[in-house]
């Protein structure tokens, strides 16, 4: 073996050991963006030409008046909008720099990687542990007992696990709103996934349950990206490293969340932080 030879071995080796060390290496440092996005249902626009990108590893807040599209976005970011009745879509969402509508990326799959917590709590009707063990199930990640391995994990992530740990057989509904909210979670992040997208996910909890819920949402970066559609300008403010404000289907503002809400750049981000419009 020559010397250019065994030089070239042993810098492919010394890369492998860093992928290894750092699976983000090759990766964009954009986990998902959208290029030139136009959403809009049965004729009637909603989104009009949005382009932004969101770093790996960080927290988004979205903010904006009723009905100026922060939903719709939210949801088209990992396909929910697909089967709605009239939806149009023009331009593009990548993820990985890949199109998520591309054929190679399948629809679970991509549900899988950008995952989903709503406003109210939807607990399946089924056990507490089993509400946890869905998608996992279903994707074929465990199976068997590894399955009460990956509940137990979950919960005592997101801090249920004592307070369900006996009744794990049991239903979802018997548990407060916060508690419910808290295993949507644990289900969401058992699949493990790259992005988390929040819409209102503490709207309907009590300030305690949000609180809670609030600390747990700070824990999870930079291992996850986080995406959090939130009417309270506080939450957005504590949560998120940069915020982006929708107005009537446009995106109005997109920067550090203390240039946004200190410093706006649009007459209309200054008037809505400011509460002159709700």
């Amino acid at each position: 073996m020559d010397e250019v030879t065994r030089h070239h071995d042993a810098d492919a080796h010394v890369a492998s050991v860093l992928r290894t060390l750092d699976p983000d290496r090759d990766r964009p440092a954009d986990v998902l963006a959208a290029e030139h996005l136009t959403v809009g249902f049965g004729g009637q626009g909603v989104l009009r030409d949005v382009t932004v990108a969101l770093p790996r590893g960080t927290v988004t807040a979205i903010i904006g008046p009723t009905g100026s599209g922060k939903s719709t976005f939210l949801r088209t970011l990992n396909r929910m909008n697909d089967r709605v009745r009239g939806f149009e879509r023009h331009g593009d969402v990548l993820l990985d720099g890949e199109s998520i509508w591309s054929p190679s990326h399948d629809l679970l799959a991509v549900r899988r990687r950008v995952g989903m917590l709503f406003q109210r709590p939807n607990p399946f009707p089924m056990s507490i542990r089993d509400n946890v063990v869905a998608g996992v199930r279903a994707h074929g990640i465990a199976r068997g007992k590894q399955l009460d391995v990956v509940a137990e994990i979950r919960l005592r992530e997101v801090g249920l696990w004592d307070a369900v740990k006996d009744r794990l057989h049991g239903s979802p509904y018997r548990l407060s709103g916060g508690q419910q909210q808290l295993l949507c979670l644990a289900r969401a992040l058992a699949v493990g996934p790259e992005v988390l997208l929040l819409d209102e996910p503490t709207s309907a909890l009590d300030p305690m349950s949000t609180e809670a819920v609030e600390a747990l949402f700070k824990t999870l970066t930079p291992a996850l990206t986080l995406l959090v559609v939130t009417h309270n300008l506080g939450q957005a403010r504590r949560l998120s490293d940069a915020t982006i404000l929708f107005y009537d289907g446009e995106l109005a503002e997109h920067g550090a969340t203390a240039q946004v809400f200190e410093q706006p750049r649009d007459p209309r981000t200054a008037r809505y932080v400011q509460g002159l419009v709700g």
